[in-house]
């Protein structure tokens, strides 16, 4: 998707407390060398810089790659309290691309009271991007594993893009994960002259906050998780959540087509269309646009949908969508998501870092099948999330032990992390906030959002107010805080870049969680 993320606990399954994490340094992180910085080619009101770094933080002498940074500072130095740390979502965003768009993006007091700063996570962007053959990326088989035929398929295509990554990439390959990144952040905060640093993360984003705060307590001035990850979940945790996102958002979207007159299937029976839509789909009745040869899957058409529930205001561009599939005209331009480019030898592939972030693993088909029809009856709508498929299928057969499996949190900061989550995100779902917020305990404080989508920050006065009082006066809001939904057409929301993900042939999902 190229346009811009009280719950029943019963449909949720009890989170698994699973291996701690592996160990990494949580001593003073001191960077190899001081940061150059001069004025940024993309943006010269931002100074950008490299900072070395070791490859495997627990053999520092293994060798060093270079980490993109950027800064831009304070609008008035003397009211300037320090460095706000812009936390990338993705797996894949870009920290310095976040600082590069701040202006439009945070308040302007924000702008004056801080240097905004922000590094690439490791494997990604600036910082030694893990990347792949663009050919072998896209002979991804279909997700939707049908036959243990095709999960052996999977496993040994899975084999197969890791050796050929693994080599154009190099030894930084087994070591992007977000526990080194949080070692990367701490040797950048020594680089920057910072005692404590402040934080904002998105999505994605969050995990690395996470992370930083529990290893390096006594260096968090003020934590926003934004649209959280929850860093304790199992396989079946993880899917059952996701694909209750999908289905309660669905639900969003049909109630917001029963009541406003700007849908298209206004005054229809849209459950009944989108049923029929994935009918055709599993038939091979959808082409694609411009492409009459080749067939829509009801997957990518699922996933064409999660990623429009990302912001309510793709709620009306959606129900168009629907409405020409089901006239069986061509859709705008636009509207669906492209395959991947193969005009470059080499594309990214920054999905490793999740690979490397979470164990979610499934013995066969057999299992995989149980899966699938268990989430048919939480999403019966929606099927499934494809964030529930895609990176499950894409990291299956990845060796043991990864560098940072889920572990329950144990943060223990003198200021509690803000959490804030919409009650209605499709990826980064609420119960994760809940459970997240549960873990940080009295170092933790849970704002809602009673809207839609994907980030709050933005998405209204009231939750944007909160983030700045907390971040520049350590002002938090009253415990059980919830702010009203705000209009579509009233929202500015942060987006993030999107990121191709391997394992889904022709698919350029919603950045996975931005």
């Amino acid at each position: 998707m190229r346009r811009l993320t009280a719950l029943l606990f019963g449909l949720i399954v009890p989170l698994a407390l699973l291996t701690p994490v592996a160990s990494a340094t949580t001593q003073a992180a001191q960077p190899r060398d001081t940061i150059s910085w001069t004025p940024c080619p993309e943006e010269p009101g931002v100074e950008c810089g490299t900072l070395t770094v070791p490859i495997d933080w627990n053999q520092p002498s293994s060798g060093t790659f270079e980490v993109g940074v950027a800064r831009r500072k304070a609008t008035d130095p003397a009211a300037r309290i320090g460095a706000l740390v812009l936390g990338a979502g993705g797996p894949g965003g870009s920290g310095v691309g976040l600082v590069f768009g701040s202006p439009h993006r945070f308040s302007p007091e924000i702008l004056r009271r801080f240097d905004v700063v922000g590094l690439d996570p490791r494997g990604t962007n600036r910082s030694h991007p893990v990347v792949c053959s663009t050919d072998v990326m896209a002979q991804a088989p279909d997700p939707l594993l049908k036959s243990q035929a095709d999960f052996d398929r999977m496993l040994a295509y899975n084999d197969r893009l890791r050796a050929d990554c693994r080599a154009r990439t190099g030894p930084l390959f087994d070591h992007v994960d977000s526990l080194s990144t949080a070692a990367d952040l701490d040797a950048f905060r020594a680089a920057l002259g910072e005692e404590k640093l402040t934080f904002w993360g998105g999505s994605y984003g969050t995990l690395l906050g996470q992370l930083y705060a529990e290893r390096y307590p006594s260096r968090v001035r003020a934590f926003v998780l934004d649209s959280t990850m929850d860093h304790s979940l199992d396989t079946r945790g993880f899917m059952d959540t996701e694909t209750w996102g999908a289905q309660d958002a669905f639900n969003e979207f049909v109630a917001w087509c029963d009541r406003d007159s700007r849908c298209v299937q206004h005054g229809k029976d849209v459950r009944s269309i989108w049923k029929g839509l994935l009918e055709r789909a599993d038939r091979g009745e959808l082409p694609v646009p411009g492409e009459p040869e080749t067939k829509m899957t009801a997957f990518v058409l699922i996933n064409n949908a999660l990623g429009a529930f990302y912001d309510p205001a793709n709620w009306q561009p959606l129900s168009q969508l629907l409405a020409d599939l089901e006239a069986g005209e061509t859709p705008r331009a636009g509207a669906l998501p492209l395959a991947i480019d193969r005009t470059q030898e080499v594309s990214p592939n920054p999905f490793q870092v999740f690979c490397l972030d979470y164990r979610l693993p499934v013995r066969d088909y057999r299992e995989f099948g149980k899966h699938l029809r268990r989430l048919a009856k939480i999403a019966p709508d929606m099927r499934y999330s494809p964030l529930a498929i895609g990176p499950v299928i894409s990291c299956l057969g990845q060796p043991d032990p990864i560098p940072n499996p889920q572990h329950h949190l144990k943060v223990r900061t003198n200021t509690p992390l803000l959490v804030l989550n919409s009650l209605h995100d499709p990826a980064t779902v609420y119960p994760w906030a809940l459970s997240t917020t549960r873990q940080l305990g009295r170092s933790g404080r849970l704002l809602t959002y009673e809207g839609w989508g994907h980030i709050v920050y933005g998405r209204g006065a009231c939750g944007t107010g909160a983030v700045d009082a907390f971040l520049i006066s350590q002002t938090l809001p009253a415990p059980g805080t919830r702010c009203p939904a705000v209009p579509p057409a009233e929202v500015q929301t942060l987006r993030q870049p999107v990121t191709p993900l391997p394992g889904t042939p022709g698919w350029m999902p919603p950045g996975l969680f931005k």
